[in-house]
């Protein structure tokens, strides 16, 4: 795009208002809402914002801050345009009052280890597989846990709201430049799961969260919530955000890829997954970032819980699919849509060059074992260790993992780590339902 496409399209289209988008350090999307008879002048300037009402962002006396469009990013959202307000959006970088890149903007975080990866001679492509529920709302139009059907892995069932409303969403994404591989109901009763190409980390993160903005609006304009919560229901499945990722070197090539070892899976792949092994604990922080991210991660759910790796073994953390040369990547099973995209994608690659930088090698693959059925002393033998358990145990891991706080920046390693344990902290002093319904009638 250039400014005098986006100008035309702004014509063509009738748009109305336009939305300047960004996220805080918690992935939250926020907006500025302009005219789109503004655009123009904001696509030179920029325009100012109040950095201090931001989580994360500013002190009240450096509040002054500014929004820059990346003109790559335009595009109408197409439910509005047969509406009365026709709205388009356009995503921005964040500048401090100096005119200076802001440190604490997570966009800026990613793009600082790019360029770090860059100059190591390697360039990450990867892809998220997101999963999400719908939830029927009730006659205030306020969301409940009422499921929408009782479908399972790729269940084709009598065409209901739940899957009309994936079809709507998957339609829209479409028609604002997505490519979509593939989309289908999950596992878990009313959950699905949508599936977009893979490209370099900054694009797939601008569109995760253009995803998530598409998919609560159509969801509920159609009667629907759409929630990204890792667990919303216990006993059933949660909702993961597989990241399968891959590097290309200098000459196009991907890197992950050597025809003459074993799985065709080089060497540079071996050290990127030990480098994720290595920070895994502190990466968690960032990948699962919720109280309820944890009652996700447990056996018996399909979600990994053990720090291993194997090849199309889906009980490993890491899984290596079946793959050509040019398809060469790993799966990265994990995080949780709630993530900051972002900042998960710059703490995964800084991790795995760091185990690129260091040739670390990670332990022995897994193959052919279900992790979840060996005993206590067999993981200690193969020496298979596990995820953080609770919010708490990843964040001290994080506040310990000298590498990873260092890309985070210190802006953003204060304000999140402040920010989580807040979380923590309220949720330990939280009475919960299960405290209620158990203890409360024998005491």
């Amino acid at each position: 795009m250039d400014k005098e496409k986006i100008l035309k399209e702004i014509s063509d289209k009738k748009i109305d208002i336009v939305w300047l988008q960004f996220v805080d350090i918690l992935g939250f999307p926020k907006l500025v809402e302009i005219s789109s008879k503004s655009l123009e002048t904001v696509l030179e300037d920029g325009i100012a914002f109040d950095g201090s009402s931001v989580e994360g962002f500013a002190r009240i006396e450096e509040s002054d801050m500014l929004l820059k469009p990346d003109i790559n990013t335009f595009s109408a959202f197409p439910w509005t345009l047969e509406a009365e307000t026709k709205i388009a959006r356009i995503i921005c970088d964040v500048y401090d009052s100096s005119g200076t890149l802001f440190e604490g903007s997570p966009r800026n975080v990613l793009k600082k280890v790019i360029r770090e990866g860059e100059a190591e001679g390697f360039r990450m492509l990867n892809g998220v597989e997101e999963e999400f529920f719908f939830f029927r709302l009730d006659e205030d139009r306020n969301p409940t846990t009422k499921l929408v059907s009782d479908g399972s892995y790729f269940e084709m069932l009598p065409e209901d709201i739940g899957e009309k409303t994936r079809a709507l969403i998957a339609l829209n994404l479409e028609k604002m430049g997505f490519e979509i591989e593939a989309s289908h109901h999950e596992v878990s009763p009313s959950q699905h799961e949508i599936d977009f190409k893979y490209a370099d980390p900054v694009t797939t993160a601008d569109r995760i969260i253009t995803f998530k903005i598409v998919a609560k609006t159509l969801a509920m304009i159609k009667g629907l919530y759409a929630t990204f919560l890792p667990k919303p229901i216990y006993g059933i499945n949660g909702s993961g955000a597989h990241t399968n990722i891959s590097l290309i070197d200098l000459n196009g090539n991907n890197a992950f890829y050597d025809g003459n070892k074993d799985f065709e899976l080089s060497d540079i792949a071996l050290n990127f997954i030990g480098g994720i092994f290595k920070h895994v604990k502190a990466i968690t922080a960032i990948t699962n970032p919720l109280v309820n991210s944890y009652k996700r991660l447990v056996p018996g759910y399909e979600a990994p819980v053990y720090i291993s790796w194997a090849v199309i073994n889906r009980s490993a953390l890491i899984r290596i699919p079946n793959s050509g040369k040019n398809g060469k990547r790993i799966e990265f099973r994990s995080p949780d849509p709630t993530a900051n995209p972002y900042l998960a994608f710059a703490v995964i690659l800084k991790a795995g060059l760091d185990g690129i930088k260091n040739k670390i090698t990670p332990p022995a693959r897994v193959n052919g074992i279900n992790i979840y059925e060996l005993t206590e002393s067999e993981k200690r033998r193969k020496k298979i260790d596990t995820l953080p358990s609770t919010l708490k145990e990843a964040i001290e891991a994080l506040k310990k993992d000298k590498i990873l706080l260092d890309v985070l920046g210190k802006h953003v390693s204060l304000k999140y780590i402040e920010a989580k344990e807040r979380e923590w902290e309220d949720y330990k002093v939280s009475v919960t339902d299960w405290e209620i319904k158990n203890s409360f009638p024998i005491y």
